[in-house]
């Protein structure tokens, strides 16, 4: 039985309420009907640019975004309860503004190399990976990423059949012919990472020459004078027009004949009401266009048994509760269940220091709507359930117990839960994975720790064991969030989601080389930091990656990182670099 300090009266905040859809005021129908007629305009309007046109378009929002960061990021925290000085204030930095940033850049690297005639993958390295894969070497794709993010790769691999030159040629997607109009699509934003609707209102743009209505959640509502600015860009030529309202404005919009596309992040519900409606599901859709979706899941960590030190133990403690606790666990890639060998005679330590890094990570607010039912439906589940944090985060050890819930229930809150499986090595990796694929929900993302030792004795049998592993993003010693923010890797659920089954959605996004045929991203990180990186595995220069929980000097790093990405001040980014030294 796990052990935390006795829990306290919880810090969740109240659940708001949602309206159910109803019939609009003639002035909201007037003002949206006047929205999409705007962006109609638009579509034939961007439709005209040329690629060197668009890549200016790039240029303004750039200067845009970095005009509102410091906003932004602001906005963010504080809309989340993170005051003033609160240690992971940095987190909205980086899942804001740095966010949009380096996707702006590598969009108009992209349009660079289309201008010139050639493809987006000129200059980059491709490669295989077990069946017949074709892989592309997404990140880094400069020195100045090498350094800053040391010892973190993202390859894209494509689908079987396509190969290096189908790659090749059909990168660059709609920009590819850019007179080809993708219509008006409706963005039904996230509510809890800020870039998200702007990453997706990008992609549309970019991938599909799709204009948007772009509906923010309300839970951003604070945000949108600064989408206004950052968006400018967009927004003054019919390109993109922001609209606010709940669930009832998202519908009329699906359900507008002027509306030639969906795309929503939001969850498996959501993504069902929109296209059967509620109640009894009809023999039809009810949305008669297309739509793709992100709609998160349960996530797994695989932690492959081997022999690990101390600091190793702690360390990937730590890793593993930034998977769970960052934004307070109100992500779709939230680290959810830990899958780990009960034939590990280290089990017992790895436990205990993950208890205690669970325990000891800051405290903050619990802040997204319907989060206290969620923890309640946990508590319910799970009576004997550890609670840390202030009684905020549970930690459930399912040894003898159901993990039925746990296992397909995403509770996007502070849920963590441990599943002992049998085995070491090889036949531990494939049971956990096998586990993965078929007993938890969805498919968006999974992470696997492994030491270098350990991965050397595998050898090519742990890429094959990859291959079956079925998830968009599959993270090796590392967390699927950086390839959630690499705007070159692609963001999504395995391909294979329908309209009648979806449980992490349809689709992808970012994917800023516009990429086509595209199965899944695979990153790659570091298993220990520097300086115990050195010779013992990948090398990284990064001591405790800034994005932890737990690093102490994080906030001001992921600043000075998203102020680097927009000045290039190198004397400034010295500073950052040794603040990161003192994480």
């Amino acid at each position: 039985m796990l052990r935390c300090p006795p829990a306290k009266e919880s810090a969740v905040t109240p659940a708001a309420k949602t309206a159910d859809p109803i019939d609009l005021p003639r002035d909201v129908r007037e003002s949206l009907d006047a929205a999409v007629s705007a962006v109609r305009s638009g579509a034939r309007t961007w439709s005209l640019l040329t690629l060197g046109q668009r890549r200016t378009v790039l240029r303004r929002l750039r200067a845009a975004a970095a005009a509102v960061a410091e906003e932004w990021a602001d906005v963010a925290a504080t809309s989340k309860g993170l005051e003033p000085g609160h240690p992971l204030r940095g987190e909205e930095w980086l899942s804001g503004p740095y966010a949009a940033l380096v996707a702006l850049d590598a969009y108009a690297d992209t349009l660079t190399s289309l201008m010139a005639g050639g493809s987006p993958l000129d200059t980059v390295k491709l490669g295989t990976a077990p069946g017949g894969r074709t892989v592309v070497h997404t990140s880094p794709l400069s020195a100045t990423d090498a350094l800053l993010l040391s010892g973190y790769t993202t390859e894209v691999w494509l689908s079987p059949g396509v190969t290096a030159a189908d790659a090749i040629r059909r990168a660059g997607l709609a920009q590819r012919t850019p007179r080809a109009s993708g219509g008006v699509g409706v963005v039904l934003g996230a509510g809890n990472i800020t870039s998200i609707p702007y990453l997706d209102v990008l992609y549309e743009l970019m991938a599909f020459n799709r204009v948007s209505i772009l509906k923010v959640n309300p839970t951003q509502d604070a945000l949108v004078p600064v989408f206004e600015r950052a968006l400018a860009p967009l927004i003054e030529p019919g390109f993109l027009r922001i609209v606010r309202g709940g669930g009832e404005v998202g519908g009329y919009l699906t359900q507008h004949p002027d509306v030639d596309h969906v795309h929503v992040t939001g969850s498996d519900a959501t993504f069902r009401a929109i296209v059967w409606g509620t109640g009894t599901r009809p023999a039809t859709p009810k949305l008669k266009i297309p739509i793709s979706a992100e709609l998160g899941g349960v996530a797994p960590i695989i932690v492959v048994p081997g022999e690990w030190s101390p600091a190793d133990l702690t360390y990937q403690a730590e890793h593993i509760v930034t998977m769970r606790l960052h934004n307070s666990g109100h992500n779709c890639i939230a680290g959810q269940v830990v899958l780990v060998s009960s034939d590990w005679p280290q089990r017992d330590d790895f436990v205990g220091a993950l208890r205690a890094a669970y325990n000891r990570a800051p405290r903050r607010p619990v802040w997204y709507p319907h989060s206290d039912a969620r923890l309640n439906a946990a508590r319910e589940a799970y009576p004997d359930a550890a609670w840390c944090g202030d009684g905020t985060r549970a930690l459930i050890e399912t040894d003898g117990v159901e993990a039925t819930a746990v296992e397909t229930t995403e509770y996007f809150a502070p849920v963590l839960g441990i599943i002992d499986l049998p085995g070491t090595g090889q036949i531990f990796l494939d049971t956990a994975i096998a586990h993965a694929n078929e007993r938890l929900t969805g498919t968006l993302g999974a992470n696997v720790l492994i030491d270098p030792a350990t991965h050397a004795a595998l050898g090519m049998d742990f890429e094959r064991a990859i291959v079956e592993l079925h998830y968009g993003t599959v993270a090796v010693n590392a967390w699927t969030a950086f390839g959630f923010l690499t705007p070159t890797a692609t963001w999504g659920a395995f391909p294979g989601g329908t309209l009648e089954d979806a449980p992490s959605g349809i689709g992808i996004v970012h994917n800023a080389l516009l990429l086509d045929g595209v199965e899944r991203t695979v990153v790659r990180g570091p298993f220990r930091p520097f300086p115990r990186s050195v010779g013992r595995g990948t090398f990284s220069a990064l001591p405790k990656p800034p994005w932890f929980v737990t690093s102490r000097t994080g906030a001001a790093v992921c600043e000075g990182f998203t102020r680097f990405r927009i000045d290039g001040n190198w004397p400034k980014m010295a500073v950052t670099l040794v603040k990161a030294f003192g994480a």
